[in-house]
This record gives C-alpha cells, sequence and structure tokens, in this order.
C-alpha cells in the first residue's frame, strides 16, 4: 500500500460539519470499517480551527482509489490527494528529493 496525504478545503458557507445530518455521513464515511471496505487505510486525520481545512494521512494500493473514497468531501469544496513517504523512508533514501 502507497502513503498519501490528502487535503480537503472548503469555504465557511458550505461547511459539512455544520449540518449534522452531512456531518454524520461524512464520520460513518470515514470510520475505519468503512475506509476498509474501500481499500483504504486512515492513518490520521486533523481538521485545522477555523481554517476549513482537513488533512488525512492514509494508505491505498493507488492514488485514484484514495480519491474516489474522497469524491463525497469534493462536494463541499476541494480535494487534493499527494503521494508521500515516512521520515523514515525519505531519511533511507537520502532526502526528501531522492527518487523513491
Amino acid at each position: 500500500m502507497a502513503l498519501f496525504v490528502a487535503r480537503h478545503q472548503h469555504p465557511a458557507e458550505r461547511c459539512p460539519a455544520a449540518d449534522p445530518a452531512m456531518g454524520a455521513m461524512l464520520l460513518s464515511h470515514l470510520a475505519p470499517e468503512n475506509a476498509a471496505r474501500n481499500g483504504v487505510t486512515i492513518r490520521g486525520e486533523a481538521v485545522v480551527n477555523g481554517a476549513h481545512t482537513l488533512y488525512l494521512i492514509a494508505e491505498a494500493d493507488a492514488r485514484e482509489r484514495l480519491e474516489a473514497f474522497l469524491a463525497p468531501f469534493a462536494q463541499a469544496g476541494s480535494v487534493e490527494v499527494m503521494p508521500a513517504s515516512s521520515c523514515e523512508a525519505v531519511v533511507t533514501r537520502g532526502g526528501c528529493a531522492a527518487a523513491s
């Protein structure tokens, strides 16, 4: 499985967490059991306070799989999925710019 960092941003007026039904649906969508059914393992998540920005650290077999899993978030704003590496992997390969 490959490692990714995903960022979702939305405008304040489209904040899904402000809608109780939408917020509950998104929490259910991010639940470990549902993520696993979709071929995704979420390693960590956090929302930047006041910034309407969610970050995920997740594993999936392909970027496209994680993008598809995060499609519900795209209804409220942008979703960006970026390939990532652990700190250990970066040090082992000799730096951030080194080929993986």
